[in-house]
């Protein structure tokens, strides 16, 4: 009975000027918890606009967290929700208005997008956008071929790290969790990223140098923006809290050692997305974060020599 009533809400809340959505990858925790805070009218932080109605499982055999979930996040978006589960990503293509491409492995990433993008509705790809370089190049050329919006963000972008932006940071240190998984080439994609987008949001785009030194418990990379800001990204494995510093003129600093975020502000920004056609963070800083990234794996292997981006 309460999961009917659940279905039943959303179905009641959803009016003709929703947009609909759909689902791309079921492995993560992120695809019930988008569909609850756009689905469920009884949720407080229920987001109007939009909601969920169909999805494709998608998954990752070869990953652990991937293939132990993706049946059971199917199962709860199909029961709980009343979302439709579909064979192919192109049968989403005349139920929806927009798609979430939330597969946690970001190596089929640019293959799910060459799907998706024929269906010519926006996207938004979860974090990470993609797990190499080359293919995060890939999916913007493709996109700007096919002319399909797409917008990519991770959740702590808009946690508490927005609070400490100022035109008065002279450097900053993030840190967060760093754990690492081997099928990512781009090792820091599968959740170094997280942090690698806090430094961006206090800093923005403009990074020019990066250095980094790796250990079996850490990674420290250091970069330096062509206005001179000094940014450090610390990496904890297996994990840690999320957490900032920002050095600020005369001597000044503002601290926040335990970063809290939620998925809602980010639910908000992929709506309005959906909305507009304009990402939310621009598709150019998105790129920059996997050139950062490139870079720093390239000094990590060249024994922490400080590398470029690459162009």
């Amino acid at each position: 009975m309460k999961i009917f009533c659940l279905t039943l809400f959303a179905l009641v809340g959803a009016t003709a000027q929703d947009l609909r959505l759909g689902i791309i990858g079921t492995d993560t925790s992120h695809a019930g918890a988008f569909t609850k805070t756009l689905n469920d009218v009884t949720n407080p932080d229920h987001i109007t606009g939009a909601h969920v109605v169909a999805a494709f499982k998608g998954g990752s055999p070869d990953i652990e967290e991937s293939a132990s979930r993706v049946d059971k996040y199917a199962t709860e978006l199909q029961n709980k929700w009343g979302v439709k589960l579909v064979d192919k990503i192109s049968d989403l293509c005349p139920l929806v208005d927009g798609l979430l491409l939330e597969s946690v492995d970001g190596r089929p990433h640019l293959a799910q997008f060459k799907e998706a993008a024929q269906c010519g509705k926006p996207v938004f790809i979860d974090k990470p956008l993609a797990s190499t370089l080359e293919d995060a190049l890939a999916i913007d050329q493709l996109a700007k071929q096919m002319h399909i919006p797409w917008f990519s963000s991770s959740s702590l972008r808009y946690s508490d790290i927005e609070n400490m932006k100022t035109p008065d940071a002279i450097g900053a240190i993030v840190w967060g969790p760093g754990p690492l998984e081997a099928h990512h080439k781009l090792d820091m994609t599968w959740y170094g990223i997280h942090a690698v987008e806090m430094l961006y949001t206090l800093f923005g785009p403009g990074c020019v140098e990066v250095t980094r030194m790796k250990s079996p418990d850490e990674d420290v990379i250091t970069a330096r923006w062509k206005d001179g800001k000094i940014g450090t990204v610390h990496l904890q494995r297996p994990y840690g809290k999320f957490g900032a510093v920002v050095f600020l003129k005369n001597n000044k600093l503002n601290a926040e050692p335990d970063i809290q975020f939620s998925y809602v502000p980010l639910v908000r920004a992929i709506v309005g997305f959906m909305q507009t056609k304009k990402p939310a963070v621009p598709n150019d800083v998105t790129l920059e974060m996997f050139r950062f990234m490139d870079a720093a794996q390239r000094s990590e292997a060249a024994g922490g020599k400080a590398m470029t981006l690459a162009q």
